[in-house]
């Protein structure tokens, strides 16, 4: 092999292991993450507002369960950073009542987005039901948001 043949193989190689290097970072660290869903938009002021879910498998003993997360994304489209408090609630969608997750409060930068950010989880023990969260938000001197809803089968597989 030449000079010029051993430059173009070297060259070939640097960029197949560049490649791999860069398809490499963009791999999750934790396989199993559960892919968040969010639900429709909803506003406070300049704030959007949406609610999001979450839900991953697990097992204790011979019992599967599936731990629901709640989450919140919101978009400020001010020209200031927001404060932003937010709470999210959680249900069995065949006849159950709302129980509070959890809440937070944040601050938007003007323009920016926040999340999806955790807000709180339950771990349920695995059934045929959907399950469904809402979230809503009041940004510093406005109103609480409407409802932004998400919702899931508790056990899909």
């Amino acid at each position: 092999m030449n000079e010029r043949g051993e430059v173009v193989r070297n060259r070939l190689i640097g960029s197949v292991l560049s490649a791999a290097a860069l398809t490499m970072l963009t791999v999750p660290a934790d396989a199993h993450a559960a892919a968040v869903a969010c639900g429709g938009g909803v506003s406070t002021g300049r704030v959007a507002v949406n609610g999001c879910i979450s839900a991953q498998r697990g097992k204790e003993g011979r019992v599967y369960t599936r731990e629901i997360t709640a989450h919140v994304r919101l978009r400020n489209t001010g020209p200031r950073t927001v404060n932003v408090s937010y709470e999210a609630f959680f249900r069995v969608v065949s006849g159950g009542h709302w129980v509070k997750l959890g809440s937070g409060r944040t601050d938007v930068p003007a323009g920016g987005t926040v999340g999806p950010t955790e807000v709180g989880s339950s771990t349920r023990v695995c059934g045929p039901v959907k399950v469904e969260i809402r979230v809503h938000a009041l940004a510093a001197g406005g109103a609480w948001s409407g409802w932004s809803t998400a919702a899931t089968a508790q056990c899909q597989t």
